[in-house]
């Protein structure tokens, strides 16, 4: 299993002699077995225990599209929730699972480890999805005022916290099983993220297409069974290989390091910063390890917080209070967290834009002509164009237009992560003017044909809405893609897991934003009796959707 921290030092000091003795036949990044025991290559880690981890990310990713694709139909059609309700409650629980994982990663790094993380989050989310699917399945007839309400919102958010010690753990856990000393393993390695990726991409079009339709048809209890029964599988499958895992041992906690440089700033605000930064407090470490040769260079920047890392004299009182725990590297990797902040503010909006898609989008399509050909087509399910307009990006993106601007910019990457990132932004500000523009459109449809007055779908077939996921598709390419590989590429080395749950935390902050927005629009537009922007009947709305559509940009 994995070692505590405080043991962190022992266990590496002791493999070294060993795995002079054993040659390869153990790995060479000192990760263990579920004993504790070096990890023997040929028993451990590579793709044999890859298998089952990326089982658990698509059983995760099933269940999570499954709820989130149409959640705002059972919440306005099950629940009978007004429509800026429910699209208020589907932005607070897709929120909520993307914050849990800051807990999931803290809890990952500081005590549990991530595969205990998991270990201990899958039950949670399996009692979640039960809960829910249970609601889902009991008659009308038997419902009984608010308890049916209020078991569906407990199964939700039992589901959101058991993600959130899925979603941070995977992707880790299974690069943990390639060994980093092994060129051909680090190959390997590359192969998982691209399959860690496409297997997300497929539970979300599993959930998009088949799990949506049995919603559409009244099959929810169905609908939430089938990811229950997958995710009891992953469990059983994931605990059942534990001895083909390798384990990593634990380190300081980023968390920690954050705190400790803060409180030393506040203590030693009143003392005078030295003129040479060169005397500033560094932690002399007799450790090889790769972080430990990672030190980030001074920088004039936040400067207050320089005064974490000054030397206190040895008789000092303040010193015997306050231990000096905090040094120069610490001091620069919060720098550094500080300055990515800018970005990771502009995706708050970019993800509301985001967050649209799952609220505002569908209910747009309901009040528009599904039928194709002889098929209807569920509002959710129009969502898989967005995935597979993801997929032909991405395609795009690396065999034509990477080539082509690397002729001009000389980049090795052919944008840089700036360029890459306001191209996305561009992408998503049109996204979002195309759909106002479809609203007004649909809007005039129903004043001309009289339907203003109907909640029922005008003359105007929902494959409009087919541009506005094509286009959120590419910008998720260029700026979704683009800030995972901005956080990793910037973050500390010691940071890089905290740098990644800051990217889904500005998910979450995204869907609270745009919940935020929904709450204030409703009571701000609902006075006097107006049915306000976002009423039931969205064709009495005139134009005023449209304007909320924007809001976004």
């Amino acid at each position: 299993m994995e070692m505590e921290a405080a043991d962190e030092e022992t266990p590496l000091l002791l493999l070294q002699p060993y795995r002079q003795d054993v040659g390869s036949e153990y790995t060479s990044d000192g990760s263990v077995d579920i004993n504790g025991h070096p990890a023997l290559k040929r028993n451990t880690g590579n793709w044999r225990a890859c298998y089952m981890i990326l089982g658990v990310d698509f059983c995760d990713s099933v269940a999570f599209f499954a709820v989130a694709r149409n959640l705002v139909t059972y919440l306005t059609t099950v629940l009978h929730e007004i429509k800026v309700t429910a699209a208020q409650n589907v932005s607070a629980w897709v929120g909520a699972c993307f914050l849990t994982p800051l807990i999931g990663a803290f809890l990952a790094d500081t005590y549990l480890g991530r595969y205990w993380t998991m270990v201990a989050s899958l039950p949670i989310y399996t009692i979640g999805l039960l809960v829910l699917t249970v609601s889902a399945s009991v008659p009308t007839s038997y419902y009984v005022a608010g308890v049916h309400r209020t078991m569906v919102y407990i199964g939700l958010y039992l589901a959101a916290l058991g993600s959130g010690g899925i979603k941070p753990c995977t992707a880790a856990f299974g690069a943990d099983q390639f060994d980093s000393g092994d060129p051909m393993e680090l190959q390997k390695k590359g192969s998982f993220f691209n399959w860690y990726y496409f297997l997300i991409n497929l539970g979300s079009l599993l959930s998009s297409t088949l799990l949506v339709w049995l919603q559409q048809n009244g099959g929810w209890g169905i609908s939430f069974a089938i990811p229950t029964v997958l995710m009891i599988l992953g469990l059983t499958v994931f605990v059942g290989g534990s001895k083909v895992y390798r384990f990593r041992t634990l380190r300081a906690s980023p968390f920690t390091s954050i705190c400790q440089v803060v409180v030393a700033a506040v203590r030693n605000c009143n003392l005078q910063l030295p003129d040479d930064a060169s005397v500033l407090y560094e932690l002399a470490s007799s450790s090889s390890s790769a972080e430990s040769s990672q030190k980030i260079q001074h920088t004039d920047q936040f400067r207050c917080l320089d005064k974490a890392a000054i030397v206190l004299p040895p008789l000092d009182k303040t010193c015997t209070m306050f231990p000096m725990c905090s040094w120069s590297t610490q001091v620069e990797e919060l720098k550094t967290l500080l300055r990515m902040f800018p970005v990771w503010a502009s995706f708050v909006i970019f993800y509301a834009v985001s967050g649209q898609s799952a609220s505002t989008f569908i209910e747009q399509g309901t009040v528009m002509d599904n039928r194709v050909g002889p098929f209807a087509i569920p509002p959710a399910s129009l969502s898989i164009v967005g995935v597979l307009s993801v997929l032909i990006w991405v395609y795009i993106y690396e065999t034509i237009l990477v080539p082509l601007a690397r002729r001009y910019t000389g980049k090795a990457k052919g944008f840089s992560q700036m360029q890459r990132l306001g191209i996305g932004f561009a992408l998503s500000m049109l996204t979002m003017v195309y759909s106002a523009m479809l609203e007004m459109k649909r809007l005039a449809i129903a004043q001309a044909s009289g339907l203003a007055d109907q909640n029922v779908p005008v003359s105007m077939s929902i494959l409009w809405q087919t541009p506005s996921h094509v286009l959120h598709g590419a910008a998720e390419v260029f700026a979704g893609i683009g800030v995972t590989e901005f956080f990793y590429d910037q973050a500390p080395y010691a940071m890089k897991s905290l740098c990644a749950a800051f990217a889904q935390l500005a998910v979450a902050s995204g869907a609270y934003f745009n919940t935020l927005v929904f709450g204030i629009v409703a009571v701000a537009t609902t006075q006097g009796g107006s049915p306000g922007w976002i009423p039931d009947n969205l064709s009495t709305s005139i134009i005023k959707v449209s304007l909320l559509l924007l809001i976004s940009i």
